[in-house]
């Protein structure tokens, strides 16, 4: 992905606006607008949009990596969806990088820690999905699946920002990379 390039505008006037909103919610901001994209960012938007003709912006995590926070986070950004804002978190269920050769052991260990993330993030009951979330190391297998948490919190800023709407996400995308379940949440 190093290689690849997406050259999307940016939307420094939404920048702003962002971080006056996190700034309100108690949230320390700072803004960079020298800063590239990520790979989490251009990727999937490269199969979404490919004339990379989207106004885009990226934000960190919390340096705390705190899950609760990143809950946090995107319920201060709900409003954004009523602008039409798309709130996009990429990541995967699955992150163990060492563990994509151990085999059969490994798949099921994946698939257990998938199955409570469809079960958790599906659920009508948006506030205890958020509950159950914020816990996800206490998952079957939340820290094999995830021996650092960067890939799995942007789901928790996407759960926060659709609970407002209070409906349960759908799945999106449910099929196998590289012999693994590999899912993807749609909250409307």
């Amino acid at each position: 992905s190093y290689r690849l390039q997406y050259p999307a505008p940016g939307a420094p006037e939404l920048a702003q606006q962002i971080a006056r909103s996190l700034e309100v919610a108690g949230m320390a901001t700072a803004t960079d607008g020298n800063r590239g994209f990520d790979h989490g960012l251009f990727v999937p938007l490269l199969l979404m949009y490919p004339d990379a003709d989207i106004p885009c912006l990226q934000l960190s995590l919390l340096q705390s990596l705190d899950p609760q926070a990143h809950i946090d986070l995107g319920r201060a950004l709900a409003g954004l969806r009523e602008q039409g804002v798309m709130i996009l978190g990429s990541g995967s269920p699955f992150h163990n990088m060492n563990a994509f050769r151990d085999g059969p052991d490994s798949r099921e260990r994946c698939q257990a820690f998938t199955e409570w993330l469809v079960e958790t993030c599906c659920y009508d009951d948006v506030e205890a999905a958020a509950s159950r979330l914020s816990y996800w190391e206490h998952a079957p297998h939340g820290r094999y699946a995830h021996p650092r948490e960067e890939h799995l919190l942007p789901l928790h800023v996407c759960l926060g920002a659709a609970q407002t709407a209070g409906r349960a996400a759908r799945l999106a995308f449910d099929g196998s990379i590289m012999g693994y379940r590999m899912v993807s949440f749609l909250w409307e």
